[in-house]
């Protein structure tokens, strides 16, 4: 990682290319549509900011295959074992249905995997957290910033 003389300009916007990622938690796909209006518009005008655009995107397109190829993992095996088996009337009843068929002995090796699963994504998501506020870090001091874990969509 290299530091570069950048304008205060361009460390704005390089940061502010990361920030916006975090508006996934206020809009639907808020973390693609707001980094790549930022860095679409501004690429043109510095090296710097086309560099950390890239990161932004690539890395919220490895998180979003991460998360979707955890959630195919997880979620259709939990839906299966929690209901297999399992007439509609003890569904009715929520706590005789928790008790009977949630139990210890029904947690079976695929059921461990899934749920392992979803503590990844759980530790995944709370990572790209403080990934995303470290790369704002780099870009507002001037630094290039590649974030781990990151397939390049964008070269």
């Amino acid at each position: 990682m290299k530091t570069i003389m950048e304008t205060s300009n361009t460390k704005s916007t390089a940061t502010f290319t990361h920030l916006s990622t975090l508006t996934q938690y206020f809009i639907p796909f808020g973390n693609f549509i707001l980094p790549l209006v930022i860095w679409s518009s501004a690429k043109k005008n510095s090296e710097f900011i086309d560099n950390h655009g890239k990161q932004a995107i690539n890395f919220q397109l490895s998180v979003f295959l991460y998360t979707l190829i955890l959630c195919l993992i997880a979620i259709p095996t939990l839906i299966y074992t929690i209901f297999k088996n399992v007439p509609f009337t003890a569904i009715v009843n929520v706590e005789a249905f928790f008790i009977k068929n949630l139990s210890t002995g029904n947690i079976t090796a695929i059921v461990t995997i899934a749920l392992i699963a979803l503590l990844i994504l759980v530790l995944l998501k709370v990572g790209e957290f403080f990934l995303v506020i470290f790369a704002s870090v780099k870009a507002a001091n001037g630094e290039d910033y590649v974030y781990p874990m990151s397939i390049k969509f964008i070269k």
